[in-house]
């Protein structure tokens, strides 16, 4: 793909999920093509149908997502790492909501799937520094994390995952500190 082309569908898939995130799924292409700042020629190039345009925004922000759990672990303790994927994931929760109910169930799953991978690698790193509860898996993590997908004030959203945070993390006891 050329570099233009490859930028333009680069804003086109930014543009949909901020028109989606603000009108659902059915935010008007036109919209979208205004945001992104290309012609609707240009958007119907990269994406012929409305479905394709809707899987491709949505598997776009699934594998930012993704991708930011690696580059949160690079940078930070595991559980802070996970503490701040968390909160990515609650600005990844608006932009789903308005895509979500145009997506086959087939497809929901296999990005479910990469969320689940992403929970799991930020779980194991934070089992295994030993600031991470080893009882509680990946699936238990997502469960909780599903509350979250109920609450549409970000500020209810970001509290509720500081306390699952603070069930996740290893307390340390002050007897354990003198050995």
């Amino acid at each position: 793909m050329r570099a233009d082309a490859a930028r333009n569908r680069s804003k086109l898939l930014s543009a949909a999920a901020e028109e989606f995130a603000l009108r659902g799924s059915e935010a008007s292409l036109e919209a979208v093509a205004k945001r992104a700042g290309v012609g609707i020629g240009t958007l119907y190039r990269h994406f012929p149908t409305r479905d394709e345009l809707v899987a491709a925004a949505y598997e776009a922000e699934v594998e930012d997502l993704r991708a930011t759990a690696d580059a949160l672990l690079a940078e930070h303790p595991p559980d802070v790492a996970l503490e701040r994927w968390m909160d990515r994931f609650i600005d990844y929760t608006a932009t789903k909501r308005g895509m979500a109910a145009a997506l086959d169930a087939d497809f929901k799953a296999v990005q479910s799937g990469k969320i689940r991978g992403a929970v799991e690698t930020l779980r194991a790193a934070g089992v295994e520094a030993g600031v991470l509860r080893a009882d509680v898996d990946a699936d238990d993590v997502r469960a909780m994390m599903g509350a979250v997908w109920q609450i549409t004030d970000p500020e209810r959203a970001r509290r509720m995952l500081r306390v699952l945070m603070d069930g996740l993390r290893v307390v340390q006891s002050e007897d354990a500190s003198l050995n």
